[in-house]
C-alpha cells in the first residue's frame, strides 16, 4: 500500500484552529498525519449514510473521505463529539 496524501478542507483547518488547548490540537494533528500511513486504522468507523469515515481523538472526531485510486485522504470536519455530526 502506498502513502496517502492528506488534504484539509479550509473549514476543517478553521475547526482545528478553534480547539482551545494546544495539547489537544497537537494530538488531533498527529492523528490526521497518521491517516497518511493507514487511512483505515483500528477504531475507524464508516459513517452509515455517507462515504465518509471517522476516527476518535479524545473528545474530538475527525471525519474524512478516502479516494483509494488517487491515494488521497480529505479531512472534511473536525469537532467535538457532540457537534461534529450535525
Amino acid at each position: 500500500m502506498g502513502r496517502y496524501s492528506v488534504l484539509l478542507k479550509p473549514s476543517a483547518v478553521k475547526e482545528i484552529e478553534s480547539i482551545p488547548l494546544k495539547k489537544e490540537r497537537q494530538r488531533v494533528l498527529d492523528r490526521i498525519r497518521r491517516l497518511s500511513e493507514d487511512p483505515r486504522p483500528p477504531g475507524c468507523r464508516k459513517l452509515s449514510d455517507q462515504e465518509s469515515y471517522r476516527v476518535r481523538q479524545g473528545r474530538y472526531r475527525i471525519v474524512y473521505t478516502i479516494q483509494d485510486l488517487e491515494l488521497i485522504v480529505e479531512v472534511v470536519r473536525v469537532g467535538d463529539r457532540k457537534e461534529v455530526y450535525r
